[in-house]
């Protein structure tokens, strides 16, 4: 039987009995005994053991004895393999370290396990003085970056009179480790435990000397974190967490309970509650501590952004030390103001950007130039036909709608339209983009801003920022920069170009589309209509037709009828199909009917603008009145893709009524090759020209070849009309959107050659 050790005075204590019971044996080996046992110890006994063993760590390590490899695990050393008195500092002292390293690796763990709470309560129960000693040796003995940072922020937190000694320090040696590991972002584990767990402590201790310049790096650390930590993109994540569930990706909105975990550090520590909040707060101490110019008590975002202005105007007066302070807190606080609005503003409007492929999906918003006049505001009787107001309505004021007119409006206040219905939070949300607008306007108003917040930028590499750069675009349209926006759009397309390939399905396409639209929109507000119909001729492509009752498009006029101030509205639109291709229509539109009712004659244009007008009928009743003015002025109209997608009844009943006696009698060709047939200036012909047969096409020489072949043109011709007519009829009842669509499909070639 193996006698029990000798008692060790360095570890006795008065009235400890000492345990008697032998180890088990499993397998001719000792079992550790477990963590429980320890109970059985006296904490005055392992205190007395710390506080001597502590003091001599640098010696005892050097005069190890042949004994010191006697059994000792790290749940049971205290109670078994004790060194014989007098030996226990010289002989035994690695068993007690690694029984330390056990408590305080404790400290650090997450876990909720009952020996790990075990071993947190024996800590609890040291005295002050051993704690901090305790932590001060196990953080010596740390070779690991990380892990003796976490060690020595323990003993920060704990000991608040360390932080002047070891506080800035710790955060230099995180920021020099965050450098030697040549991290690629800025939110990883050595930036994180500095800006969240070391900053706070060492610049809200006011026995810490700090001079204005660290505090204002300390002040740019902690901004590129939090900023970088908030608008992390999935994509990016992705990477970066390998295996981890893409479910615990959470929306920026929800971000205080965030479950993407940090490289290196456990989940729970990756955790950040409220960034934003915690931001402004490192904000306000460090102006405090820099003197700057502070208003008591909370203050929203716009107040802030208002004292900087007020601010700004009286720069000029201070002298060098006072502008360089002042200058640092316009920047700081204006920036911070800035990149909080830009992103609220993009999170609500593209809210994919910041959310797992799991999260609920939620339809992006686009930034259009609002065309919604296109039809013109005059107002007609709908209860009566339009042949029989046709006179009524010529004695009224024939205008454009705004939209042909100049619609720059830089430096103007422009109104956003959008629909509550599709942005709930709609009003928080154009106040964040009118603050972060009105943010950017004033970081770069002075030259010395300017400078300062561009270098910021560089360093941070905003340019690669894909959110930032959505917003950016948006205020440039609003501005109406839209020659740097179609820029801003291309960089756009490259920045997407070069992320990886989004898990979320169809957003690549999406983006794509999104980008089309803002594309058009933009040339159109230069005059560029060719560009314009281009873009919206490539979007058509990405169309999903919406399932509708075709006859409800035609009945039903538009209940929305927004205010419109000339050159000055903008719309938010959601980026579906449903949306964006009434909004296409629109576009085309504007730039055929600006040729159509030109002094010039252009068939062809005045034909695409009757095709399109259809959409949304009756409102565009007004300019269609304009249209047959034109025709009857004319005296005659060629447009042979009439009956391929004119289906609206009251179009084809004006039509019928042009070519009666009391229509005017206009000559019109509406059929494929009629015009071939039958030339404008000349007389009726008696029998078709040989010369003519080669050019008919296949359609015209099957059916009804014995009608052009066997009896006179004009004959042939009315009948062929009237037949025609009487089958588009037929037709009315077909689904508009999916006539418009084929429609923009395949005439693509004519349409663009018409606007060349």
């Amino acid at each position: 039987m193996r006698q029990h050790p000798r008692r060790c005075e360095c570890f006795a204590a008065p009235g400890l009995p000492w345990p008697r019971a032998a180890p088990a044996r499993l397998g001719g080996r000792t079992a550790p005994l477990p963590l429980v046992p320890l109970l059985s110890i006296s904490l005055a006994l392992l205190s007395d053991a710390l506080t001597r063993l502590l003091p001599f760590e640098a010696s005892t390590w050097r005069h190890r004895g042949p004994r010191s490899s006697m059994r000792c695990t790290p749940s049971s050393g205290m109670q078994r393999g004790l060194p014989p008195p007098g030996d226990c500092c010289t002989t035994y002292q690695p068993v007690v370290w690694r029984e330390i390293s056990i408590i305080t690796s404790a400290l650090r763990n997450d876990s909720q396990d009952k020996q790990t709470q075990f071993l947190r309560s024996l800590f609890e129960t040291l005295p002050g003085r051993v704690q901090c000693e305790m932590l001060l040796k196990v953080t010596e003995q740390c070779f690991n970056t990380l892990e003796r940072s976490e060690m020595l922020l323990l003993l920060l937190r704990r000991f608040p009179e360390t932080v002047v000694q070891h506080g800035v320090g710790l955060g230099e040696a995180l920021l020099e480790a965050e450098t030697i590991e040549e991290q690629e972002s800025p939110v990883n584990c050595f930036r994180k435990l500095f800006v969240c767990d070391v900053l706070p402590l060492i610049i809200n201790n006011h026995d810490v000397r700090l001079p204005a310049n660290l505090l204002y790096k300390y002040l740019n650390k902690a901004a590129e974190f939090y900023i970088n930590y908030v608008t992390r993109s999935t994509q990016i994540e992705s990477q970066h967490q390998g295996a981890q569930e893409s479910s615990d990706l959470m929306s920026p909105s929800k971000r205080s309970s965030q479950k993407y975990i940090i490289e290196g550090l456990t989940e729970k520590s990756s955790q950040i509650v409220d960034p934003w909040e915690r931001l402004f707060k490192i904000l306000n101490v460090v102006g405090m501590r820099c003197e700057w110019q502070m208003d008591k008590g909370r203050r929203s975002y716009g107040d802030i952004l208002h004292r900087m202005k007020d601010l700004c105007r009286y720069m000029t007066n201070f002298d060098n030390e006072a502008h360089a302070k002042y200058k640092n807190q316009v920047v700081y606080s204006t920036m911070l103001v800035f990149f909080k609005n830009a992103f609220q503003y993009v999170n609500s409007i593209q809210p994919s950007l910041f959310q797992g492929p799991n999260a609920p999906s939620q339809v992006p918003l686009v930034l259009l130039e609002d065309v919604s006049n296109v039809y013109g505001d005059v107002e007609i009787d709908r209860n009566k036909h339009i042949h029989k107001k046709r006179k009524l309505a010529e004695g009224r004021e024939k205008t454009m709608s705004s939209d042909d007119e100049d619609c720059s409006a830089k430096g103007r206040n422009r109104h956003i339209v959008v629909n509550k219905a599709e942005l709930a939070n709609s009003i928080e949300v154009l106040e964040s983009f009118k603050l972060a607008r009105e943010s950017w306007e004033l970081l770069y108003s002075l030259e010395f801003l300017d400078k300062e917040f561009t270098r910021i930028c560089l360093a941070w590499k905003t340019d690669t920022w894909l959110w930032l750069r959505i917003f950016l675009t948006d205020m440039i349209i609003y501005q109406g920069q839209y020659k740097k926006a179609i820029a801003s759009l291309h960089h756009l397309a490259a920045l997407q170009g070069s992320l990886p390939q989004p898990q979320i399905t169809g957003q690549g396409t999406l983006e794509h589309q999104r980008a089309l639209i803002q594309l058009a929109t933009c040339h159109f507000a230069l005059g560029e209509y060719r560009m314009t119909c281009e873009k919206v001729l490539d979007l058509m492509c990405y169309m999903v037709l919406p399932i509708q009752d075709g006859g409800k498009s035609q009945e039903e006029p538009s209940k929305i009828k927004p205010k419109f101030r000339k050159g000055s509205d903008l719309k938010l639109l959601p980026c579906t199909s449903k949306a964006i291709m009434p909004y296409c229509l629109h576009l085309m539109l504007a730039c055929f009917k600006l040729r159509a009712f030109t002094d010039s004659r252009d068939d062809m244009a005045l034909g695409h603008v009757i095709v399109l007008l259809q959409q949304e009928w009756p409102r565009g009743e007004n300019l269609f009145l304009k249209a047959v003015n034109k025709i009857c002025q004319q005296g005659n109209f060629q447009y042979e893709n009439f009956f391929n997608y004119v289906t609206n009844i009251d179009m084809l009943e004006e039509f019928a009524y042009l070519r009666t006696q009391e229509g005017g009698k206009i000559h019109l060709e509406l059929l494929p090759n009629q015009g071939m047939l039958i030339k404008p200036s000349s007389p009726p012909m008696g029998l078709l020209q040989q010369e003519f047969l080669p050019v008919l096409q296949p359609s015209i020489q099957t059916a009804d070849r014995h009608h052009t072949v066997t009896r006179g043109i004009t004959k042939g011709v009315k009948e062929d009309f009237r037949l025609a007519m009487e089958r588009q009829v037929s037709r009315c009842g077909e689904n508009l959107m999916v006539v418009l669509h084929r429609f923009c499909i395949n005439e693509k070639i004519l349409l663009l050659q018409t606007l060349a």
